[in-house]
């Protein structure tokens, strides 16, 4: 036996002793890990939004497809996974091109009619998209009335609704490149009212931009987001790591 296999072993004996003597560590540990609720509380949780949240899945239920293929599925696959005793239901509703009047006019169906115990909602770069793309005069503050009516209406029908609100973002890509300051500031109005939505109403609101900024330190912005607005799959992740830590704070 190499001496790097028996070192291994050894380690991996004293490690198993320590666990044999200190239980209550071992539990303690994974108490901390443990951060969705035993109590019944957030059996239901539905993904709300544009094409980020929409993922390409499919809208009937092919259980291979019905999540999408973004951050909502990493989410949903990791909760199952590590919970796999728990009662929890996971919807994905979001729909490409949506802005956030689009979510007003299907809000009792793909909504309300669910009764999620908790709403996840990632809206916002399509109001922008309409008006920097498209020529539309919608305003932030037409944005942020709509969407702060889309609250009221939901915490009216759903008073004890957990809600999660994401940051919309960008990066200086694709069709972002081409007229990057007018972007920013047109979706950092939007940021702005997402999060003082997400006070208003006691939302877990999740900031994204910083982390998307942060993370051009490791790759370059098409590592993260193809163009502009869309992510890759890393990007997903990176949503999908944010909202889980997040979470955290709802229990």
């Amino acid at each position: 036996m190499s001496n790097s296999r028996r070192d291994f072993l050894k380690k991996a004996s004293l490690a198993g002793a320590a666990a044999m003597a200190a239980p209550e560590l071992v539990s303690a540990s994974a108490k901390n890990d443990d951060y969705l609720p035993d109590d019944g509380i957030g059996k239901t949780f539905l993904f709300q939004g544009d094409s980020i949240t929409d993922g390409g899945r499919s809208y009937d239920k092919d259980w291979n497809h019905v999540y999408g293929q973004g951050y909502a599925y990493l989410i949903t696959a990791r909760i199952n996974f590590d919970y796999p005793g728990r009662d929890y239901q996971f919807f994905n509703r979001g729909i490409s091109g949506n802005t956030v009047n689009d979510l007003a006019s299907r809000w009792q169906k793909d909504t309300l009619d669910i009764k999620p115990d908790v709403l996840s909602i990632l809206i916002g770069i399509n109001d922008v998209h309409r008006v920097i793309m498209q020529g539309h005069k919608a305003t932030a503050d037409d944005f942020g009335n709509a969407y702060d009516r889309l609250l009221t209406q939901t915490k009216a029908a759903l008073p004890d609704v957990k809600l999660i609100m994401l940051e919309p973002f960008i990066l200086p890509v694709g069709m972002v490149s081409k007229n990057p300051e007018l972007w920013t500031t047109e979706v950092q109005k939007r940021q702005v009212i997402v999060k003082s939505l997400a006070s208003k109403f006691n939302a877990i609101f999740v900031p994204l931009q910083e982390v998307f900024n942060k993370a051009l330190q490791k790759a370059n912005a098409e590592h993260w987001i193809w163009d502009g607005v869309h992510p890759m799959p890393a990007g997903h992740e990176l949503i999908a790591r944010e909202w889980m830590k997040a979470v955290k704070k709802l229990y």
